[in-house]
């Protein structure tokens, strides 16, 4: 990979944060696949420790946290006694979104457990200086991991959803019909009427169409975990720092003040150099 130069590993790069398959880079760019997958994970691994150094003190007053599912090898109904369950089957990134600045504070890759929602929620909290009102699903392991890591000092709100039953046949991958929302208020003195997690369930999307292992119904999944992670922290550095925000009109990080200047992808692959 050393051989390769810095403008062939910027347009390996380019592609893979803009949603390409490793085989359609490795078509694209003439670069061998294994060698787009060492790039990959050096890039993924250095831009996470810079997100880590950089999103410290911040001063978001509005954060909505979500999990979005993907597997790891094979999907959790095909995992077996005998395989490592800590490598393989399902996996879900829990990602934090500050609702003003769609600036992403924070994000892990683990399973849906309580232990996870933890680790996640308490990384959150470490990168704030405010109180802030915090939106969630209804998921339950949130409930205690905001109290372990906040405490009293949160305004915390849960948005459940209740969904019709449809019967399987055609329109089956439409997602299922809203029938009733509920915002509940869990700690402090939230405002319902901005108890939402329409900005993260967007950034899904946005991570659905940006990381080819993300997209559904596909043949696309990541083989190992150390895969998964640096494309996360891949996509979640070129988002913050890079990606222009249409609403915005710049990358969240330089709206909500982290930055002071653009950064391009370029400057991603110089970060494992």
């Amino acid at each position: 990979m050393n051989r390769l130069t810095l403008e062939k590993q910027t347009a390996v790069i380019r592609a893979l944060v803009e949603g390409s398959s490793i085989r359609s880079t490795e078509r694209m760019t003439g670069v061998h696949r294994d060698t787009i997958m060492r790039l990959g994970i050096e890039v993924g691994t250095a831009c996470g420790d810079t997100l880590d150094k950089m999103m410290r003190k911040l001063t978001c007053r509005r954060i909505e946290v979500d999990e979005v599912w993907c597997y790891v090898g094979k999907k959790q109904r095909h995992v077996q006694a005998t395989d490592n369950i800590g490598q393989v089957g399902d996996f879900y990134t829990w990602v934090a979104i500050d609702a003003d600045t769609k600036l992403v504070p924070s994000f892990r890759v683990g399973k849906r457990d309580n232990v996870n929602a933890n680790a996640f929620i308490a990384d959150l909290a470490s990168r704030l200086e405010n109180r802030i009102q915090l939106n969630s699903d209804g998921l339950k392991a949130y409930v205690d991991a905001v109290e372990a890591s906040f405490g009293a000092d949160v305004d915390y709100a849960q948005i459940v959803k209740t969904y019709e039953a449809e019967p399987i046949g055609p329109g089956r991958y439409s997602p299922p019909k809203v029938a009733s929302v509920d915002k509940i208020s869990i700690n402090g003195k939230p405002n319902l009427d901005l108890a939402s997690t329409s900005y993260v369930e967007r950034g899904n999307l946005t991570m659905r169409m940006s990381m080819r292992r993300f997209t559904r119904l596909t043949n696309a999944f990541s083989k190992k975990l150390e895969n998964l992670e640096a494309s996360v922290k891949l996509h979640f550095a070129y988002y913050n720092l890079v990606r222009y925000h249409k609403t915005l009109r710049m990358p969240p990080a330089l709206y909500a003040g982290v930055i002071n200047h653009c950064w391009n992808i370029e400057d991603l692959v110089r970060l494992s150099n």
